[in-house]
């Protein structure tokens, strides 16, 4: 079953990235913090959208296979260009920032990471205002009314993780 707290570490993981981000370090390490940190923002999203289409998440870390996954399976996320491209490389910080010592991430890449990451969240609604398709209040309207009564006194960042699960149904 689709739980909206992967969404919400989600979240957790990319505000860590990006408070990591912003301090000025000495030490380069500190970067593969960060991008361990955007890595997992990525799969949990991932893995949260594929339980909403009820689709058995696989123990994994690769993000190409999960994108994958999305499209084969009709999950309700938009997949950006930027994700698509780089999932190889986004699976690979996820084990190589922990456990090799001698792997340091590039900055330029991890400049490009943080903005892109934001950007794969907000087109996906992953943010604390509410996502453009809800200000229609019809809509919204719609989107309670798929909740059961003690799930409506819900934030808007609550609402917009709804929507993915209850996208299909509003169309």
């Amino acid at each position: 079953m689709c739980d909206i707290r992967l969404f919400r570490s989600a979240m957790m993981d990319y505000e860590t990235a990006a408070i990591i981000w912003r301090i000025p370090y000495n030490d380069e390490m500190i970067l593969n913090n960060a991008a361990y940190h955007l890595q997992q923002a990525v799969e949990k999203v991932l893995k949260g959208a594929l339980e909403c289409v009820g689709v058995t998440v696989p123990n994994t870390h690769k993000i190409s296979k999960l994108v994958k996954m999305i499209s084969d399976n009709g999950a309700n996320l938009i997949i950006t260009d930027w994700i698509d491209d780089h999932s190889e490389m986004l699976g690979e910080w996820e084990a190589q920032t922990r456990y090799d010592m001698d792997f340091l991430v590039e900055k330029r890449k991890l400049d490009t990471a943080i903005r892109e990451v934001h950007n794969f969240l907000s087109v996906n609604g992953i943010q604390n205002e509410l996502r453009k398709e809800l200000c229609d209040s019809s809509k919204k309207e719609k989107l309670l009314r798929c909740l059961p009564e003690n799930k409506r006194e819900c934030s808007a960042f609550e609402l917009n993780c709804y929507y993915i699960m209850f996208q299909k149904k509003l169309q």
